[in-house]
């Protein structure tokens, strides 16, 4: 995916599906009070929280991240596009992310999640309260998954 821009709507297309699966599997919307899709492709991309996602690949890589995660993870959009989303946790702490992302695609979501997640510089830091989803096509076709936090701190 390109790097989302003013001449691509922040790719709408791919935030669409992140919006209308949230709201199909949580009932509730991840962004309120946005009008057009492009304006809340926009505010995503600026948003003050971090929302990514991977994949359906069979080691899942990431597609999307916000400027919030983009900063979090210490990673251009070139970089973490191209990042397998396993590698965002330290190896220790892999086989728990794994069981989450199995839950999630058994019950189409987890919130509250909690997890140790590392920077590419190393900085390790504790998630709180995070969403994550799969992600669906407006034809119900599984795209992968997503995750937005709003709580973290550093270790």
């Amino acid at each position: 995916m390109d790097y989302p821009t003013e001449e691509n709507n922040f790719l709408v297309e791919h935030i669409v599906d992140i919006r209308n699966s949230y709201r199909q599997l949580l009932l509730e919307d991840l962004h309120p009070d946005t009008q057009s899709d492009e304006q809340f492709a926009r505010q995503l991309f600026y948003a003050p929280f971090a929302l990514v996602s991977h994949d359906t690949a069979s080691d899942p890589v990431f597609n999307y991240a916000n400027m919030k995660a983009l900063e979090l993870f210490e990673l251009n959009w070139e970089d973490f596009i191209c990042l397998p989303s396993r590698l965002s946790a330290e190896p220790v702490n892999q086989a728990e992310r794994e069981r989450l992302l199995a839950e999630v695609t058994v019950n189409g979501y987890i919130n509250h999640y909690e997890g140790v997640r590392i920077s590419s510089t190393g900085k390790r830091f504790l998630i709180t309260n995070a969403v994550v989803w799969n992600l669906l096509d407006n034809k119900r076709r599984y795209k992968g998954q997503a995750a937005w936090f709003a709580n973290w701190v550093f270790l």
